[in-house]
């Protein structure tokens, strides 16, 4: 995802990159994220989420070759849009994964995947370069397609003793136990599952959108472009710790909502020192703007908090994943529009105040202790025949 971004010059020598397609690329990551969090459940319900996983990171490993390789701009734009969609998939599978797997460390495990998406976010752009400059752009953004296969080898080697006994309908209990009755869990009927989406939503939103302007809005304070670029790093930096404590702070409380009001603090903080003071204490204001995403791990580790089994989680992973990422790219579109409009950045912050009360709002509805799965009719049984026993990854069949 963050790879492409610093070798649009490069890459644009070789095949055609306007200026409107390097804005589309952009816009990808967070369109076919929420794309994927939408049909992955679908896919959950035939397939195991060890399947999916393998597929996602094969897919993905597959669209960073094509566009390695690509002659041309539209199979460039194909192998990116293949490559994004397989992430997207990897991202609606986690939770349920930490939830199957490790249903007692769930705060600890979804600290150290979150952890790890955050450095592979920082990584990427800081190898680009030198890796161009060394074997060529299309070695610098093909290569990452071993660290897929890598991924992929530690699930090869779990599936086949997987094999015929927990598959993600449920069908047969762990260790041989009684079969399970298949469900369809469908999350959108509880209020809960919105407010988690909304907060994931203003969450990555927020997020994207000071990705986005903040070095615009601190060059246009009399910054240059070298300190505003520190403050960007700056911003995003702070994020790794967040990733480390949060999830496991989170699994420790009963009602997380501290954390939820601590972010949308430091976001307020933030956004106000900006606003009025952008070109004085500069650091003051990124640094409290960088801790407001404490939300964004936090709406991560709920999913499993608020659910009581892996195919719950699954079905609500990919429901707040999927409306969160539609959310958030409403985020640095119109912060620009309104900084056109206007000629400053009034307006903006105005805008990104109004998600901050909508984000403080969900995350009080979420963090409540309760489960999504007893709301009514979220969970609910399909019949099908006793003799129905699929293996790992298999179709369900149809009645």
């Amino acid at each position: 995802m963050t790879s492409v971004p610093p070798l649009t010059t490069a890459i644009g020598q070789d095949i055609a990159l306007p200026s409107w397609l390097i804005g589309v690329l952009g816009m990808l990551p967070t369109a076919l994220f929420g794309l994927a969090g939408l049909l992955t459940p679908l896919l959950m319900r035939a397939w195991s989420v060890e399947a999916i996983a393998v597929t996602a990171m094969a897919a993905s490993g597959l669209g960073q070759v094509v566009r390695a390789v690509a002659p041309e701009t539209g199979t460039f734009l194909a192998g990116s849009a293949l490559a994004l969609a397989g992430m997207g998939a990897g991202n609606v599978v986690l939770p349920p994964m930490v939830k199957k797997y490790f249903p007692d460390r769930i705060g600890l495990v979804t600290a150290l995947y979150v952890t790890i998406i955050s450095l592979g976010t920082t990584i990427p752009p800081l190898v680009a370069v030198p890796v161009a400059d060394a074997a060529g752009w299309r070695a610098s953004v093909g290569w990452w397609a071993a660290v897929n296969v890598v991924a992929i080898l530690p699930w090869l080697s779990v599936w086949p003793r997987r094999r015929g006994r927990t598959t993600q309908s449920g069908t047969q209990g762990e260790g041989g136990s009684a079969p399970r009755p298949r469900v369809v869990v469908r999350p959108w009927r509880a209020p809960a599952a919105w407010a988690l989406a909304l907060l994931f939503g203003c969450s990555s939103l927020n997020t994207y959108t000071m990705f986005g302007w903040l070095p615009s809005i601190l060059t246009g304070a009399g910054l240059s472009a070298a300190d505003a670029g520190f403050q960007l790093a700056l911003f995003s930096g702070i994020g790794l710790p967040l990733s480390l404590v949060v999830p496991v702070l989170a699994a420790r409380l009963r009602n997380p909502f501290p954390i939820v009001a601590f972010g949308v603090v430091c976001f307020a903080a933030g956004y106000a020192g900006l606003w009025l003071a952008p070109g004085s204490a500069t650091w003051v204001w990124t640094t409290l703007a960088g801790l407001g995403p404490a939300t964004f791990p936090l709406a991560l580790v709920l999913v499993n908090l608020r659910t009581r089994t892996h195919q719950s989680s699954g079905a609500v992973s990919g429901f707040g994943q999927g409306i969160g990422y539609i959310v958030a790219c409403a985020g640095p579109l119109p912060a620009g529009l309104l900084h056109d409009a206007t000629g400053g950045w009034d307006a903006t912050f105005a805008f990104l105040g109004a998600t901050l009360v909508v984000l403080a709002v969900s995350g009080w509805v979420i963090s409540r202790p309760h489960f999504i799965d007893d709301h009514p009719r979220v969970v609910e049984p399909v019949a099908e025949p006793a003799s129905s026993q699929r293996g790992f990854g298999s179709r369900a069949p149809r009645r």
